[in-house]
């Protein structure tokens, strides 16, 4: 495995750190002060304007749709090129990713009508996403199941004729609240009969059809996350959308979520390594400005314990990020399915660990608005959710070791 950057990766790596440095993060506390604007005036789920400047800077200098390995819709990448990029955005998740239209959930949902949409839909719904023209959500966890278990979604998709009836209820639907937000990618049981990873379907729902109702958005630890999109509660109730609007065939909505969900979780770690880093970055700040007891921060030795420990740790975990983005590459994401549930379970808990110990050592400032490490803490410890819960992760994962060594 040789993991060094390639010249395009090189060239990207210094276009894109420049516009870190010269854009986006002199755009954070115009970003932040923007908020706060729409907030006051009750539009506190719709994206600030300096984000649609920053699409411009980044599309006319060709950070554009990164995310979309290995295909000509995006930028023609490997996912080993596409890792220290998202690392990058990651020094600012708020603002970076969606720069460069590489926000989830758009990015997984571009992915699966890239990968299972016919030439209608990605017509009339991949190709706006990929120009950054509307937004999207993904409708699959429910608050009355253990949605951990995609087997037992029970929003009911009925047919009726040319039509599919949807009822249910669905949360957690990351970018529903976004006024931009058109198009719901949902999964619902088409055929409780089938066998039993037979039985879910995946549609597509247009925001405004009749019987979709925006029920709330859920806080996650207290934020809202409203610049994201928020995180819908929504109700189905009698939603009638043309048959025309399945995504592939009745029968292959926990394939496709599989599919989605693998490169969704890589893209989540490679960025939690650059909020690792973001975080280390701004306790070595603080340590070396702050004195208490007699003497700097930076020269107590539990301080430099975390930072050494710090380091270790992002540094281990950007191997197998690395190693994992290689596998897909050269053996397909099935290949690396061990290596991608370890890096789900191993990256958001050392970047919380990372981050927990900057706000420690801001002391009472970490915990506040004035620096991003709250916000950087609380999407870490969701990451151990979001796609999965890591007891799944790590259940997966010893049954295939036991298999091997044991024959259980």
């Amino acid at each position: 495995m040789d993991f060094t950057f390639d010249d395009r990766t090189e060239d990207l790596r210094k276009q894109l750190l420049a516009f870190m440095d010269e854009h986006v993060r002199p755009a954070e506390k115009v970003f932040e002060e923007q908020v706060a604007e729409m907030e006051a005036e009750g539009r506190g789920w719709e994206r600030p304007a300096i984000i649609d400047d920053l699409k411009v800077q980044a599309r006319s200098l060709g950070l554009w749709n990164l995310f979309l390995t290995h295909r000509s819709e995006g930028a023609g990448l490997t996912n080993l090129q596409y890792a220290p990029l998202a690392e990058i955005t990651g020094h600012s998740p708020a603002i970076a990713p969606e720069a460069l239209n590489c926000a989830a959930p758009d990015t997984g949902n571009m992915e699966l009508l890239a990968d299972f949409g016919n030439e209608e839909q990605q017509a009339q719904w991949l190709a706006p996403l990929l120009d950054g023209e509307i937004r999207s959500a993904f409708c699959m966890t429910e608050p009355d199941v253990a949605s951990s278990d995609a087997t037992n979604i029970s929003t009911r998709i009925t047919r009726d004729g040319d039509i599919f009836v949807i009822n249910g209820r669905k949360w957690w639907s990351s970018g529903a609240m976004d006024p931009r937000c058109k198009i719901l990618i949902v999964m619902g049981k088409t055929n409780p009969d089938a066998p039993r990873h037979r039985q879910q379907s995946m549609i597509l729902v247009p925001r405004d059809t009749p019987g979709v109702t925006i029920k709330r958005g859920m806080r996650v630890f207290g934020f809202t996350d409203g610049t994201h999109g928020g995180h819908a509660e929504i109700e189905f109730k009698d939603v009638r959308v043309p048959a025309a609007n399945l995504i592939a065939e009745e029968g292959d909505g926990f394939a496709i979520a599989q599919a989605r969900l693998g490169p969704g979780r890589i893209h989540h770690c490679m960025r939690q390594i650059g909020a690792a880093e973001r975080a280390l970055e701004l306790m070595c700040r603080r340590v070396t400005e702050r004195t208490a007891f007699g003497k700097p921060l930076a020269e107590q030795g539990v301080i430099q314990d975390w930072i050494a420990e710090s380091r270790v740790r992002i540094e281990s975990a950007r191997l197998l990020v690395l190693k994992t983005a290689w596998l897909m590459d050269t053996v397909g994401n099935k290949g690396a399915h061990t290596e991608i549930q370890a890096i789900k379970i191993a990256t958001p808990e050392m970047a919380q660990w990372v981050i927990d110990r900057a706000i420690q050592a801001h002391g009472a400032g970490g915990i506040s608005q004035d620096f991003p490490l709250a916000h950087l803490w609380a999407s870490a410890r969701t990451l151990r959710f979001a796609d999965g819960p890591d007891e799944v992760h790590k259940r997966s994962l010893a049954w295939r070791e036991l298999r091997k060594y044991a024959g259980t």
